[in-house]
Parts: C-alpha cells; sequence; structure tokens
C-alpha cells in the first residue's frame, strides 16, 4: 500500500471539474497538433524509421533516438517534400556534425591557388637523445 499523501488526488468536493478536464484535454491536442507541424514529425511520416546510415531500425519504444539532420545543414531549408531531411540515430547525427565542423573550421582546406604549407612541428624531435639518455 502506498504511503499517505501520494497516488491520485480526490478534487475538492469529490467530483472531479469536468471544464477543467476539459480545458487540459483541449491543451493537449493543440499542443500535440502543434508538434506535428514540426519538420521531425514530418520527417517521421514521410521516411521509414531507419537510420539512414547505420541502418538501425526503430520503433515506437526507442524513437526517441531517431533524429532528423538536415542534409544541407540548414535549419531553415524545410521542404514539404522532406528532400533536405533523412532521419539519424543519435550516433551518427552526432558523427555527422562533427565532421561538418571540421569543414567549417576549415580544417585541412586550402584554397585555390594555394600550396599546403608543410609540417614544421616535429613531436620526435627529441626522442633519440631522450632515449639515450634514459639507457645511461
Amino acid at each position: 500500500m502506498a504511503p499517505k499523501g501520494y497516488g491520485p488526488r480526490k478534487p475538492a468536493g469529490g467530483k472531479p471539474n469536468s471544464d477543467k478536464l476539459d480545458q487540459i484535454v483541449a491543451r493537449a491536442n493543440k499542443d500535440r497538433d502543434a508538434r506535428m507541424q514540426g519538420y521531425r514529425e514530418q520527417s517521421l511520416k514521410i521516411h521509414p524509421w531507419v537510420c539512414a546510415r547505420c541502418g538501425r531500425t526503430f520503433t515506437r519504444e526507442n524513437l526517441h533516438e531517431l533524429t532528423v539532420h538536415h542534409k544541407d545543414h540548414n535549419h531553415d531549408n524545410n521542404p514539404p517534400d522532406g528532400s533536405n531531411w533523412e532521419n539519424l540515430c543519435l550516433y551518427c547525427h552526432d558523427n555527422e556534425h562533427q565532421r561538418f565542423a571540421h569543414l567549417v573550421q576549415g580544417e585541412g582546406m586550402v584554397l585555390a591557388g594555394e600550396k599546403k604549407k608543410p609540417a614544421t612541428h616535429n613531436p620526435f624531435a627529441g626522442l633519440k637523445d631522450m632515449l639515450k639518455n634514459k639507457r645511461k
């Protein structure tokens, strides 16, 4: 038996307030409709519940782990046909954004007409001397 104070509470007067209940249901329906207008819900209706990268299949129980990725990385580009979306699992989505972050930062990119500068840092520069000193 649950301790006193836990579990459902009886409304004041012993009868449920049907007007308040109707308001709660109406608000829940309105919130659901607003969510359904979002691109995630649209994508879940259009595309299969499968990660487009790794092929993992999703059910209602784990659907919260399936995300919608914008292929062009522009969250304002939401065509109704879903052509800019792909469903990705959390892991593949995170990996995709990490890969894209390197491009945004310009890591490893060479502009046209530029020559890539050779590396000047040698992490093993003093290793030979260090090993000699350690053996002594």
